[in-house]
């Protein structure tokens, strides 16, 4: 039973409202929750885990308290809204339903609120509403531009809260919003993550007998609520932590992987993905690497050399390090200048690939670090597409700027380095280019 804040809130509502006492049964992770007040909230979720039950109680009591503005529920197809929430909702609020009608899904409650179940399927079905609550099910199968352009208009005139659930399939707009919701600073968003296991009513020798008959991605899609792409295997979700506490100990290490200044302007999406400079930040000491930033975007060289100057001014490394060649000799008059200009001088290291190939390189340097826990990332924007190309690597169709910047850290946090040069002993790079 509900025991807290929302549980007083229901009875004084039952109450003015002359209702039925509703016997709302929820599993502790329901109750988590229900009761959290954001405004917006994305929980990916194993199988059987309870979400549709939460999602009914939830519309439920939201079409209670008020009659005002409409609540939808939006499943991926008008059929698949039906047979995943029409007779649950019969079922659980019996005593306070005026009149139903399953022609058009809708529910009709004792104080005039409306309930309407849709389909993604039909998006023109769904504009010109005033929405106070909405739940979207199994998101990870609908177009995102039912959120983005009908849904999300729908709730602004009121307001609105929403609910998103589902099990992951892959690393679609439902784990963009998931990453979102989890890692940024909106204090409207809120991501939840269960497993089967989070279910106490479902016998967990049955999960793990469902484990031994399915594949290990399957499995870990299906009843662990991975996100990860199907193939990769290098990097695991679990290995992952975040922290934005700074650790008192270390140093901090910039290591910086340079692309290609061309005109971004003159190259479009459809004809080619320009490489990112990538700029990591990690503050290294004796418990690990906690990756405070990775800095990234399409620049021309003398934008780039700025966003360096500005990553050292901010937190001043013990070392900073760049990978040796045309590229790094590029930058280097345009970062002398900013050195120049604001008379704060440093030195660059020379970073190389060791005669390695990059998935050698990025193995051994990150991989068990991860798996050890000894690498832990500071919550950030950049979160969402470093680890979108973390447990896509190697896939030669997705870029590794950032994880190739992060690894360029092992390189440098194994010696240390002085930083603070006067301008006459300062020697920038190496008189002669090349690799």
């Amino acid at each position: 039973m509900i025991k807290t804040r929302r549980l007083r809130q229901l009875r004084r509502l039952e109450k003015q409202c002359n209702l039925p006492n509703l016997k709302v049964e929820l599993l502790p992770w329901q109750q988590e929750v229900y009761e959290n007040p954001t405004r917006f909230k994305v929980i990916a979720a194993g199988r059987r885990t309870g979400k549709s039950r939460l999602a009914a109680w939830s519309l439920i009591l939201n079409c209670l308290s008020s009659k005002k503005g409409q609540v939808f529920y939006v499943a991926p197809t008008q059929g698949q809204a039906r047979d995943i929430m029409w007779q649950m909702l019969l079922e659980l609020a019996h005593d306070v339903i005026a009149s139903s009608h399953v022609n058009n899904l809708q529910i009709k409650f004792i104080n005039g609120a409306l309930l309407t179940l849709k389909g993604a399927d039909r998006p023109e079905t769904m504009r010109g509403v005033s929405l106070k609550y909405l739940v979207m099910d199994e998101y990870a199968d609908m177009k995102p531009e039912v959120w983005e352009q009908i849904l999300r208009p729908a709730l602004a005139d009121q307001k609105g809260e929403s609910m998103f659930i589902g099990t992951p399939m892959g690393r679609n707009h439902f784990y963009d919003l998931f990453t979102y919701a989890s890692v940024s600073d909106d204090e409207d968003w809120k991501g939840y993550h269960f497993t089967s296991f989070d279910n106490p009513l479902l016998d967990p020798n049955e999960i793990r007998a469902a484990e031994k008959s399915m594949s290990a991605f399957s499995f870990r899609q299906e009843f662990m609520a991975s996100f990860e792409a199907h193939g990769s295997e290098l990097f695991k979700e679990e290995d992952v932590n975040f922290s934005k506490e700074e650790p008192t100990d270390g140093d901090f290490y910039i290591a910086v992987d340079l692309a290609g200044f061309a005109d971004v302007q003159k190259v479009t999406t459809k004809t080619k993905r320009l490489d990112q400079t990538a700029i990591a930040v990690v503050k290294a000491g004796v418990d690990g690497w906690w990756v405070a930033n990775i800095i990234h975007g399409r620049w021309g060289v003398e934008e780039t050399a700025r966003r360096i100057f500005e990553a050292v001014r901010d937190y001043q490394p013990l070392a900073v390090g760049i990978e040796k060649g045309a590229l790094k000799n590029a930058v280097a008059p345009y970062l002398n200048d900013q050195m120049k200009k604001n008379q704060r001088f440093f030195r660059v290291e020379e970073l190389t690939h060791g005669n390695k190939k990059k998935i050698d390189r990025v193995v051994w340097a990150l991989q068990g670090r991860f798996e050890h826990g000894n690498i832990t990332l500071n919550k950030g924007k950049w979160n969402t597409e470093f680890l979108d190309e973390l447990f896509q690597f190697p896939n030669p169709l997705v870029h590794d700027d950032l994880i190739d910047a992060l690894a360029y850290i092992d390189q440098l946090a194994k010696v240390a380095y002085a930083f603070d040069y006067e301008e006459e002993d300062y020697e920038f790079l190496d008189k002669y280019a090349g690799y």
